[in-house]
């Protein structure tokens, strides 16, 4: 099976999706662990400027959602191309002339199925 450049580069930016979100996930843990221990409310635990101590790590965590979202934006326009591209081979197929078509095809249309 041969990939087109086009999907490795699907590959490599969902790679990159997983790994951000990996990454999050385990920030998220940290953070919320210290949360937890110094007994802070949310709202001041996660806002940076309140919170100087872990204001790197917040804003890592808010820069990996906003890198996450772009990556998804990525794919999913990688998604309707490929879907579009299909579309257009399908009816490109549909617009040859008989003898190009399947057997099955012709069968079907002739016999009703």
């Amino acid at each position: 099976m041969s990939v087109s450049a086009s999907d490795r580069e699907l590959i490599a930016v969902m790679r990159q999706y997983f790994a951000a979100k990996a990454e999050l996930e385990s920030l998220k843990e940290k953070l919320e662990t210290a949360r937890q221990a110094a007994g802070d409310a949310i709202a001041v635990f996660y806002d940076p400027r309140q919170n100087p101590e872990h204001a790197v790590d917040l804003q890592r965590s808010h820069h990996l959602k906003g890198e996450m979202a772009s990556l998804m934006q990525r794919a999913e326009a990688w998604g309707r191309a490929a879907s579009a591209a299909d579309r257009k081979d399908t009816s490109e197929a549909e617009a040859q002339p008989e003898e190009w078509q399947s057997f099955e095809r012709r069968a079907d249309a002739l016999f009703g199925a």
